[in-house]
């Protein structure tokens, strides 16, 4: 009997397959050498004319088999592998914005630049002073690079108090900036505490001198 229906089974090393029916209630066993044109790769999706019998018994089968129509599915074969995820690379910004002194440092430091403003608007500081402030700070910023690729390389270090005192003189804004920046001291719990120290000792002493709270010597 005269069928048409749609390969949806194909085992290419083993030359058989199925084919699907809709007046048939079972798919329909097809071989290679049922194919009139032996010529034709069978591919799933494809529509097949084919002749109905039945043989000793078993199930329907396939003979006089031709193809109806072009594929309409994807062909069976190689499956397409899924292309690996590129993960995006996260940035590493030089100054971490999750170190938790961040915002009291930014705080501190409007403050810091408000009382020079003040003092230097006042005449009790000296505009030179605001020059001499940010050499120390540059200058902190280069003494801790030195320090830390001293440290990589295993040469001489340079002192921790001389670092402090750095900062005590007005370079603590330099000294912060390079902690970050070289990824130096932080870890260091003593250090940072006396870092932190020096930092208000010498605010408290700008602002004093300012306020007049000390004479000038």
């Amino acid at each position: 009997m005269k069928r048409q229906g749609t390969l949806v089974r194909w085992e290419k090393d083993r030359g058989f397959g199925f084919i699907r029916c809709p007046e048939i209630s079972a798919d329909v066993f097809v071989h290679l050498r049922d194919f009139s044109d032996r010529g034709t790769t069978p591919q799933v999706g494809m529509r097949l004319d084919f002749d109905e019998i039945h043989v000793g018994g078993k199930g329907p089968r396939a003979v006089a088999v031709r193809a109806a129509s072009a594929v309409q599915q994807r062909p069976q074969g190689r499956a397409k592998q899924p292309q690996p995820q590129q993960r995006r690379p996260s940035a590493a910004p030089a100054l971490s914005s999750s170190d938790s002194s961040s915002l009291p440092m930014a705080l501190l430091l409007f403050g810091y630049a408000a009382l020079l403003g003040y003092g230097v608007w006042t005449g009790r500081i000296p505009p030179v002073a605001l020059g001499v402030l940010l050499l120390l700070s540059l200058s902190a910023l280069v003494i801790y690079g030195v320090d830390k690729s001293a440290a990589r390389a295993g040469r001489w270090r340079i002192a921790e108090s001389t670092l402090h005192l750095l900062s005590l003189a007005g370079g603590w804004p330099g000294a912060w900036i390079a902690q970050r920046m070289f990824r130096h001291k932080l870890s260091k719990k003593s250090f940072m505490a006396v870092y932190w120290a020096t930092v208000l000792v010498h605010v408290a002493a700008v602002g004093a001198w300012v306020g007049r709270l000390v004479p000038a010597l």
